[in-house]
């Protein structure tokens, strides 16, 4: 069942509507559960129920479907369970020995009905331990409730999920295994995955992290969404991470806590991609290819005097990617800035941000202090993310 996550699903026509996130499940004790149906992630981020009565191929590939798919939200019943979320990792006994549920199998008992008839767990170690697949009956526990039940087959079975996705499943779970799985994210995964949740979800999430883990996942984050992380929690706890992060990550983050939230300071990312005047073309690629770097901040290159960390000296101009690429790799930068685009300063409203990126068509704008010297970028989606309202990340209607 664990490979059926991220399954393409089809329409009869044969037009992709989603992907399956998690199979819904009932537990009846000694009984093989009973199948109910996918859980299937459609655009815009919306999970919706497809019960397993509609379905009509199961492959490799793909899953396909007969009749309408009811786009309404998904909503968990108290009786279901989810199969991949919250089943797999559990601490169970076979035959009165500790074992872990690393997949579960379903079978199609008799047309428009399946369960799960086998499961897969490891009795010892993860290095040591051997793996065996049992039928559903030999294996106890399922119902109880566990205080430490680990989530790496669980993550297994999402490694390819984009931070957002990954997010959006977390969203669903219960927040005891929310927090379960959260916390065996690597730091980057995790910090990549924070900003993606709703505010609620990050502060339940790093509330319940150990205050050194917890500062040196704020370290991974961007600055901005780190600060906008701290201002959701209480004052002192907020300065205690502050407190155990490296002095030189930590910096931004108190910068960009001196302005209001709804401000082009409190929106801006005081990491853009910032060169002096006399870097090259191919060195100004060279930095905007970084993966890490979201497409609106690669967008643009600003150019100022040394030194080129915000706060910089004084700012110079803009070097749009699309320029860059129609220039000579040996083109120094200081000749072919933009410095028609006027920057903004920090204390600029939302709206006022907004307004002036949608005038001149833009997708990041600099941001500069009263000695011109450039403290950092805000991004459309920046804007974006503080227009929409709060709880948009936790609507699918």
């Amino acid at each position: 069942m664990a490979r059926l996550a991220g399954l393409a699903v089809f329409d009869p026509a044969g037009d992709q509507i989603g992907r399956i996130r998690d199979v819904v499940v009932s537990l009846r004790g000694p009984l093989p559960p009973r199948v109910h149906g996918f859980v299937v992630e459609v655009q815009p981020r919306r999970r919706v129920f497809l019960p397993i009565t509609r379905i009509t191929s199961i492959e490799a590939g793909a899953v396909i479907f007969t009749g309408k798919l009811n786009v309404r939200r998904f909503e968990r019943r108290n009786a279901e369970t989810l199969a991949i979320g919250e089943m797999l990792d559990l601490g169970v006994q076979y035959k009165g020995e500790p074992v872990t549920v690393l997949d579960l199998a379903m079978e199609q008992a008799r047309p428009s009905e399946w369960q799960i008839v086998k499961v897969a767990v490891r009795r010892g170690t993860r290095r040591r331990g051997e793996t065996l697949v049992v039928d559903w009956d030999e294996v106890t526990g399922f119902g109880i409730t566990q205080k430490d039940q680990g989530a790496a087959n669980l993550l297994a079975a999402f490694e390819s999920m984009r931070p957002a996705d990954l997010a959006n499943m977390l969203h669903e779970l219960p927040g005891k295994r929310m927090a379960e799985v959260a916390a065996a994210l690597n730091d980057d995964r995790l910090a990549d995955v924070l900003e993606e949740l709703p505010e609620r979800d990050q502060v339940v999430v790093l509330s319940q992290l150990q205050k050194e883990r917890a500062a040196d996942v704020l370290e991974e984050m961007s600055p901005d969404d780190a600060a906008d992380l701290l201002q959701e929690l209480p004052s002192e706890q907020a300065e205690t991470l502050l407190r155990l992060m490296i002095p030189e990550e930590a910096a931004p983050v108190r910068r960009l806590l001196t302005y209001r939230e709804d401000t082009a300071g409190g929106m801006m990312t005081s990491e853009p991609v910032v060169l002096p005047p006399n870097a090259t073309v191919a060195e100004a690629l060279a930095h905007i290819r970084q993966r890490e770097l979201t497409p609106a901040v690669a967008a643009e290159v600003y150019v100022t005097r040394p030194p080129t960390e915000t706060p910089t000296g004084r700012f110079l101009g803009v070097a749009h990617f699309q320029r860059l690429l129609r220039e000579p790799p040996s083109t120094l930068l200081g000749a072919m800035i933009d410095i028609t685009l006027d920057p903004i300063r920090p204390e600029f409203s939302l709206r006022e941000v907004a307004s002036y990126m949608a005038t001149y068509n833009l997708v990041a704008i600099p941001v500069v202090d009263e000695l011109g010297r450039l403290l950092g970028a805000v991004t459309v989606d920046d804007v974006l993310d503080h227009m929409l309202p709060e709880d948009w990340r936790e609507r699918h209607d």
